[in-house]
Formats: structure tokens, C-alpha cells, sequence
């Protein structure tokens, strides 16, 4: 995509935005508005192999409360289930972004993120590895999380950039998933918002999250999207 083109995009966009959110109670555009400041790129969550559908929902809970905004979701044994009870509705709220077409979606979700600038954070206790007070946060990173039963697997474990552990005192061997998300995300997260990070929405994906949410918010939205192009392109 040229430049003319990125800007001939945006202006859809805003102009969609604009037409779309007539739809919409005041109420709900303000929330919004408000939300959409505390939501993030820099930090992403990765899910491999997460079978059980009560430990998704909660994991996706906590990525909405903690502002994180993009979830990677590998299938190589499992296919990931929410639990709607569990949930109240926050995947509406996120970006799910699911690896389940190649022969190793584990590679094939890392080899993404790195292409976008993230770097691969693997939480696992077995590995001599940095604390949520200390892994640097400068650049973007994608943390992952594994199965219930046996977490990450080796393979996720050893293309890595990097490890993370949470310090644990007691004689169980590691966190519930959905616990360990939980604290995990809040933890960096409130990290992140305290430091010198450019860490909130560029303009383009502030833009972007806002219509993607006010196209969930509106029934049958594809046809108020159609009407809109029908005017756009005969100039009404």
C-alpha cells in the first residue's frame, strides 16, 4: 500500500466511523472513547494449545481488564473454546488471531510477531529466566502461555527470545493458566503504563479498534455498511 492510498483508506475509515456511530447511543460512544486510551499493542498474549474452555474465557477476562488488545491463539492439538458465562462478552472487545492451517502454527504465529516487532516472551519455571519486576519492556513483547497439563511446549520453549517466571513458595509446581495470565498481564501491564513507553494506539489503529467495535455494537451492520459505499460512490 502507497502513501495516497494509506491516506484514501483513513479517510474511509473516519468517514465510516462517523456514519456508523449514529447508530449508537452517546453512552456507548463516550465508553468507547474511554476505553480505547487504555488499550495496547505492546503487549500481546499467545495461547498455545489452551484446551479448556473456562481457563480461555477467564484468560480473555483478563486481557480486556489489563487493556491488552491482540490475543494469538496456536491450535496444533486443541481448539480453543470460550465459555460465554465466563467471557461476559469481553472477546467482542479483542483481536483473536488463530493459527490452526499449518503443520506447525507454533512457528508459524512466532514467525508473525517477530515480523511485527515483538519479541517472544515464554513463560515456564524450568528455565533460568527474568521476574515481572525486571524483563525490559522497551520493546514490544508477546507473552506466551501454555497448556494446562504441561504448558508450553519444547518447541514453543526453545524458539524463544526470551523467558519469564512468576515466583512461587509453595509445594504446587506452577500457577493455573488463567491465574498465571491474570498476573502476568496486569503486572507488566501496570509496568508499561508507568514507564517512559509508547505504549497507547497510533491514530491508524486507534481509528481501526474503534470501528471495529462499533461494527459488533450495531445489528446487521453489513448492510448500513453497504448503504454507506452506495452513497460514497454515487457522490450523495
Amino acid at each position: 500500500m502507497n502513501i495516497e492510498q494509506g491516506i484514501l483508506n483513513t479517510t474511509t475509515n473516519k468517514q465510516l466511523l462517523d456514519y456508523l456511530s449514529t447508530f449508537l447511543t452517546e453512552e456507548r460512544k463516550a465508553l468507547f472513547e474511554r476505553v480505547v486510551q487504555y488499550r495496547t499493542k505492546h503487549i500481546a498474549a499467545v495461547l498455545e494449545d489452551i484446551y479448556q474452555p473456562h481457563n480461555a474465557s477467564a484468560v480473555l477476562r483478563s486481557c480486556d481488564l489489563c487493556g491488552v488488545l491482540d490475543i494469538h491463539i496456536i491450535e496444533n492439538q486443541n481448539q480453543y473454546t470460550v465459555n460465554p458465562d465466563v467471557a461476559l462478552g469481553s472477546s467482542k472487545w479483542l483481536n483473536l488471531n488463530t493459527y490452526n492451517e499449518q503443520a506447525n502454527n507454533t512457528l508459524s504465529c512466532f514467525q508473525k510477531l517477530r515480523k511485527d516487532g515483538y519479541k517472544i516472551v515464554a513463560t515456564t519455571p524450568h528455565k533460568e529466566s527474568n521476574t515481572l519486576e525486571d524483563i525490559d519492556l522497551d520493546q514490544k513483547i508477546a507473552v506466551a502461555f501454555g497448556t494446562e497439563l504441561t504448558g508450553l511446549s519444547e518447541l514453543a520453549i526453545n524458539n524463544a527470545d526470551a523467558f519469564l517466571r512468576i515466583p512461587m513458595y509453595g509445594f504446587t509446581e506452577s500457577y493455573n493458566i488463567s491465574v498465571s495470565a491474570a498476573l502476568v498481564l496486569f503486572t507488566l501491564t501496570e509496568r508499561m503504563r508507568k514507564e517512559k513507553l509508547n505504549w497507547q494506539l497510533s491514530d491508524t489503529e486507534r481509528l481501526q479498534t474503534l470501528l471495529d467495535w462499533t461494527r459488533r455494537s450495531i445489528n446487521k451492520v453489513e448492510g448500513i455498511e453497504k448503504r454507506f459505499h452506495l452513497k460514497e460512490k454515487s457522490g450523495q
